[in-house]
Parts: C-alpha cells; sequence; structure tokens
C-alpha cells in the first residue's frame, strides 16, 4: 500500500514541473511591442492589486474561522482536532492555485498576441500551454496536500481497529475541504463580481451609447475589463476547480472506507484508488496536452477539433489504463464501469453545454436572429434556451448516478454502501483528466485579453480575427468546463452527504452513546449501518423537519444567486456613471487627444467585489449550523437535498444561458444579422450584459454553493448532535 501510494506525490510534482516548463517556454515568447507592453502591464498591475485586496479580506475570515473551528475540536470536543489546521492549509493552496494561475495569465495575453500575428496555431499554442499550467497546478497542488495530510493521518490516527482508523482517517479528511470550498466561492464571488460590473459597464457605455468596439482603448472600463478577465474567470475558476477536484477524491476514499469495512485486505485499496485515479490522469492529461495543434487551416472549428482530440485521447488512456489499475487493486471490473460512468456522464455534459452555447449550433443562432427584433427578444431565447438546456445534463446525471451505482453494487440490495461508493469513483472519473480540461477552459480568458491587447495596441485586422476565433471557442470551452465542474459537483454533493451520515456515526461514538434504538432494537452504534442511521435520525418525507429543511435549500440556491446578480447590477451601475462621467468631464477621449483614468475603474470594481462577496459567503457557512441547531440531523438532510436539487438545474440553466448570449454577440460581431454597431448588435450586448453575471458570477457559484453546505454540515455534525440530544 505505502509503495503504490507514492505515485501520488509524485505525480503531482511532475504537474507542478511540467506546469513550470510551459511558464518558462510562455514568458520566452515576444511580448511585442512597447503598446502592447504597456496595456499588459496595465492589466497585470491591476489583477495583482485586487488578488493582494481580496486576500488580506480572505486571511481575516479564515482566521476567524480558524478560532471558532478549533473552539468546536479543543473547547467543546465536537470535532476532530486537525480540522483547523487542515481548513488552513486546502484555503492556502486553492487560494495559491488561482494565483499561480492569475499571473500566468496575466503573462501571457500580449504574448498570444503577438503570437497571433504568425497564425492561428501559434497563437493556440501560447494560450493553450499557458492555460496548461493553470489545469496542472490544481491538480497538482490538491494531490500534494492531500498525500501530505493522508501521511499525517495514517501515523497518528488511533482506531479500536484496523478498519476503523481507516475510517477515521478517511472521515477527518473529509472536513478537511472546508477551507478549499470557502475560499473557491470567495474567488468565485469576488472575482465575478468585479469582472462582470467592468464588463456591464464597458459594454453599455462604450458599445452601444458612444458606439466604439470592444477593448476600445477609449473606453474607460476596458482596462478594468481584461483586469476582470484574470481575476474572475482564472483565478475565480482555478480556485473553484481546485475544490471540486479535492472533494471528489476525499469524498469518494471516505465511501471507500465506509464500503469495504467488513474487508480489511480491500479497504486500503478502496481508499487509495481515487487519489491513484487523479494521479493517473495526470499523466494522461500531459499526453494530451502536447497533443493540441491546430495544423494550416485557420477555423473555430479546427480550434475546437484540436482541443477535443486532446481531451479525447486523456480520456480513452484513462478509460484503457484505469481497467488495469482497478483490476491489480483488487476492486474488480464493477468498479470500473462505475468510474467510467462518471467520465462518459461528464463527456455528455460537456457536449450538451457546447451545443446550447456554440454559434455553429441552432440555439445560439436562434438567438443572434431574434437580436433582429431587439434586445426583448433576445434576452427571452436566452432564457428559453438555458432553461431547455438543463434536460440533457439531469438526465445525464440521473443515468449516469444510477449506472454508477447499479454495477458497484452488482444490483444487490444489500451492498448498498458499495453502491455509495461507486457514485463517488463516477464524480472521480469526471474530473480525472481535469488537467486538459481545464487548461481548455483557462485559454479562454487569455485569448479574450489577447484580443483586448490586440484592439488596444492597434494590430492588425487579421490578428484580432484570430484571437477572435480562439475567444469565441473559448466561450464554448468555458461553458463545457462549467458543466463538467457542475456535473462532478452534483455527485461529489451526494457522495458528501453520505459522508455526513458517517460523520454522524462517529459523533455517536465520541459522545459516549455506545447502543442506539432503532425500530425498538438496540444496536451497537459502530455496527450501525447508514441506511439505519438514517431511520434512527427519522429522515423521511413525513418528517415535516425534513421539508422544512428542503424548503429552505432550495430557497437559498435563489437568494445566493439573487445576492451576487444585485451586487453586479449595483457595481455595474457605478461603473457606467463613472464611464459617462470621463466621457464628459475629461474632453478628447473619443478623439483620442485624451487618455481615460483607467485606475478609478478598476478601483470601484474592486471596492464592490470586496464589500459584496461576503454575505453570500457567509450565507452559506452559517446555515448549515443553524438549520443543524433548529432542526436537527432530519432538517440538515432535508437542507442538503434541496440545495442540492435546486441548486444543479439553476447553475446549469444560468451558465448555458450566458455562454449563449456571449456568443449570440460575437457571432453578430463576424458579420452575420448586420455585424458591428447595427441595431441587432446593440440587442445582442443587451443580452450579453444579462448573460455576464449569469455564467460567470452566479452560474459557476452554485457548484461550490452545494459542495461547501454539504462539508459545512460535516464540521458542525457535532454541534447538530450536541443540541438534538
Amino acid at each position: 500500500m505505502s509503495e503504490i501510494f507514492w505515485f501520488v506525490p509524485v505525480a503531482g510534482c511532475s504537474a507542478l514541473m511540467f506546469a513550470a516548463y510551459f511558464y518558462k517556454q510562455m514568458k520566452q515568447e515576444s511580448e511585442g511591442n512597447e503598446t502592447m507592453r504597456s496595456i499588459a502591464g496595465y492589466v497585470r498591475e491591476g489583477a495583482m492589486a485586487y488578488l493582494k485586496q481580496q486576500y488580506k479580506v480572505v486571511l481575516f475570515l479564515f482566521l476567524i474561522l480558524a478560532v471558532f473551528l478549533g473552539i468546536l475540536a479543543y473547547r467543546f470536543q465536537l470535532q476532530n482536532e486537525w480540522v483547523p489546521f487542515a481548513f488552513l492549509t486546502s484555503g492556502f493552496f486553492s487560494g495559491l492555485a488561482g494565483f499561480l494561475g492569475m499571473k500566468t495569465a496575466t503573462a501571457a495575453s500580449a504574448r498570444t498576441a503577438e503570437a497571433a500575428r504568425t497564425s492561428l496555431n501559434r497563437g493556440l499554442t501560447v494560450a493553450f500551454r499557458s492555460g496548461a499550467v493553470m489545469g496542472l497546478v490544481v491538480v497538482g497542488l490538491a494531490l500534494l496536500d492531500y498525500s501530505f495530510w493522508f501521511f499525517v493521518l495514517k501515523h497518528c490516527a488511533v482506531g479500536a481497529s484496523e478498519a476503523e482508523r481507516v475510517l477515521l482517517i478517511t472521515t477527518t479528511m473529509v472536513t478537511f475541504g472546508i477551507g478549499a470550498s470557502t475560499n473557491a466561492l470567495l474567488a468565485r464571488v469576488g472575482g465575478g463580481i468585479f469582472t462582470k460590473a467592468a464588463d456591464v459597464g464597458a459594454d453599455l457605455v462604450g458599445k452601444v451609447e458612444a458606439n466604439i468596439p470592444e477593448d476600445d482603448p477609449r473606453n474607460p472600463a476596458t482596462i478594468a475589463d481584461n483586469v476582470g478577465d484574470n481575476v474572475g474567470d482564472v483565478a475565480g475558476m482555478g480556485a473553484d476547480l481546485y475544490e471540486s477536484y479535492y472533494g471528489s477524491i476525499i469524498a469518494a476514499a471516505s465511501l471507500g472506507a465506509i464500503a469495504f469495512f467488513h474487508q480489511p485486505n480491500l479497504q486500503w485499496n478502496a481508499v487509495l484508488a481515487p487519489a491513484l485515479i487523479g494521479a493517473l490522469g495526470i499523466v494522461l492529461s500531459l499526453v494530451g496536452i502536447f497533443q493540441v495543434r491546430v495544423g494550416c487551416v485557420e477555423s473555430g472549428k479546427a480550434i475546437l477539433k484540436a482541443l477535443d482530440h486532446g481531451i479525447h485521447v486523456a480520456a480513452i488512456g484513462l478509460v484503457i489504463l484505469s481497467y488495469f489499475l482497478l483490476q491489480w487493486l483488487g476492486l474488480g471490473v464493477y468498479l470500473w464501469g462505475s468510474l467510467i460512468a462518471g467520465l462518459i456522464t461528464g463527456i455528455v455534459i460537456g457536449k450538451a453545454c457546447e451545443y446550447y452555447t456554440s454559434a455553429e449550433y441552432k440555439p445560439t443562432r436562434l438567438i443572434s436572429q431574434q437580436a433582429e427584433s431587439g434586445a426583448g427578444p433576445v434576452v427571452i431565447g436566452g432564457l428559453g434556451a438555458g432553461m431547455s438546456s438543463t434536460m440533457i445534463p439531469v438526465f445525464a446525471v440521473v443515468i449516469g448516478m444510477a449506472i454508477a451505482f447499479g454495477l458497484a453494487s452488482q444490483f444487490q440490495a444489500t451492498a448498498f454502501n458499495k453502491g455509495l461508493y461507486g457514485i463517488g469513483l463516477a464524480a472521480v472519473g469526471m474530473l480525472s483528466t481535469l488537467g486538459i480540461t481545464l487548461a481548455t477552459d483557462a485559454y479562454g480568458p487569455i485569448a479574450d485579453n489577447a484580443g483586448g491587447n490586440a484592439e488596444m495596441s492597434g494590430l492588425p485586422k487579421e490578428v484580432r480575427q484570430r484571437t477572435d476565433a480562439l475567444d469565441a471557442i473559448g466561450n464554448t470551452t468555458a461553458a463545457t468546463g462549467k458543466g463538467f465542474a457542475i456535473g462532478s459537483a452534483a455527485l461529489t454533493a451526494l457522495a458528501l452527504v453520505a459522508s455526513y451520515v458517517q460523520e454522524l456515526k462517529c459523533g455517536l461514538m465520541r459522545m459516549g452513546k455506545e447502543f442506539v434504538e432503532i425500530n425498538g432494537e438496540m444496536i451497537k452504534t459502530s455496527d450501525v449501518s447508514l441506511v439505519e442511521l438514517m431511520h434512527f435520525f427519522e429522515v423521511h418525507l413525513l418528517n415535516p423537519k425534513v421539508l422544512m429543511g428542503m424548503f429552505i435549500g432550495s430557497m437559498l440556491a435563489f437568494v445566493f444567486c439573487g445576492l451576487s446578480m444585485n451586487a453586479v447590477g449595483r457595481a455595474a451601475s457605478k461603473m457606467v456613471d463613472e464611464v459617462r462621467c470621463q466621457f464628459r468631464e475629461i474632453k478628447g477621449i473619443l478623439t483620442g487627444e485624451a487618455k481615460p483614468d483607467y485606475s478609478r475603474c478598476v478601483r470601484i470594481s474592486t471596492e464592490s467585489a470586496q464589500k459584496e462577496m461576503l454575505l453570500p459567503a457567509l450565507l452559506c457557512i452559517t446555515f448549515p449550523f443553524l438549520v443543524g441547531i433548529c432542526l436537527g440531523v432530519a432538517g440538515v438532510i432535508g437542507l442538503l437535498a434541496g440545495t442540492l436539487a435546486s441548486g444543479f438545474v439553476l447553475a446549469i440553466f444560468m451558465a448555458n444561458a450566458g455562454g449563449a448570449w456571449d456568443n449570440a454577440k460575437k457571432y453578430i460581431e463576424e458579420g452575420h444579422f448586420g455585424g458591428k454597431g447595427s441595431e441587432a448588435h446593440k440587442a445582442a450586448v443587451i443580452g450579453d450584459t444579462v448573460g455576464d453575471p449569469f455564467k460567470d458570477t452566479a452560474g459557476p457559484s452554485l457548484n461550490i454553493l452545494l459542495k461547501l453546505m454539504t462539508i459545512a454540515s460535516i464540521v458542525g455534525s457535532g454541534l447538530t448532535l450536541a443540541f438534538q440530544f
């Protein structure tokens, strides 16, 4: 066991080494002329200034939460004593992943624009390899953090038996994810508010009122817009997917310990399998990354085909090698089937998101056509497309979950725990090749910034056309990436709910309850199954506490989105006023004789994001504790079920609607339905301003909400039990 597990930290180190190699490669590329370097410097400076300010707020909040967790652990013995420390490390690595990804992206944008002067393939190579830095840093740091704490607990945890010690290790590690989830939510919400406030302000005043092109240097908000692409779509996304990847591995490992509790010879293997699959995915992601190239054809289809080729190489390799890995571990072909079910589910969700958001397909083109009738039909069309787009991902997750559960349990009612483990492995399978799938996602903001740099620097028209082609596909791959993250969140959240029930069992044992009464029979607590424990806590639909929790959970998803959307609206209003003010007061901006004050717009977005991001985050963390105190375990289970069901569907709807609006606008800008500056274009810009906070603020934050609330429930399980008994 010890020897094979070394593959995990070695793979993590390898990912970081290749990330450093790609970063060094990118830095050797030319950053272009003096104007290009100057513009990239403004963006880099603004992004770093924002991130520095955000991390101050995050650090303050983390210290408060660490003290709270310390009180629970050391004063009241309601939580494991390692949690306050691991909370800080997982939050630190989540933030570090976002920081390194953003540092790379801000350095790569001008170099991508310069490379696009040569060819589309050259521009893609620079942007994609730079995006790969983010993907590899996320998976590398996650596996190293996991490996560190696994080794610490393996040598420090003490249990009555070896099986109970393994269970204690994995259950404890599930609680460690709260740090990564908390930082991810703050990064996603804060970054999303920043970027969309700037984007909406720049579009509404610049494109619609002043009738100047996107990323025109005369627009005071254009630097803030480009900064926002980095702090929201890169740093926020990196923290988000770090949390998803880390959470899927620790949840599956915990379920493996439960499923094979009475098979000690296989229990360790079941615990190690998720991390080993992640390590295998790193190797295959590296192979896939080197396969991405366009060739001589310069078109959006060629770019998408090249990216798909790299992803498919990694996925097919995982299908083959994971079979031999799981067979060697003695876990059998059925669990391999569960893993593959998750991988296929992820691909189906990705393709469904691509269909509803790419301008190559009917839904987005129909929205572009509706723009000829005005902004109203554009908004209605986008909402309709987003709502319709939820059907395939939901069915994919339902069918994938059923197959994963059925195969793992071998369709036997007595193997319920193994079925849950199969669902956990499905979530791991969906994210196993995250190294390359995140690379295809992260390259989009780099291409977007490259286009902005090309426009502001006055580069030849064909350069902007190439960066626009890269950016349009980047919107599609971003929607696909969000689909992966949201789909995996649904599977991981279910696995974490099972881990929550297991943590309740550990909590009862910590409280000294050696026996529990179920259906009039006294059963030893250590022997109680998860299903029996649900009976003990009266978790069923006839219990009004469960229904009350479900209503609260469903409401929370909408309130969370409402807070995020309103925050963007308020910040965007300030941005619109600032841009109008500068056009009015600084004479000569529109004629190019005077230079806008970019820093004022950056400051507006920064201040708004810092102020507005805390309430949604605190809402997610505090409600599981409050519901646990007021409604007990049954209420918490209902809360998690309601949040999971409503949040998953709402997240898919918002991400796809926003992606469709954005690409509908870009399709018109390519020359269709009147092209840039036409009435249809202005209507499409209005639709895009609605879609921006949908796809980049509220929507992607929801998948973090699902897991953060579950992990917060696990951390607060001791407090819930203390009030219930």
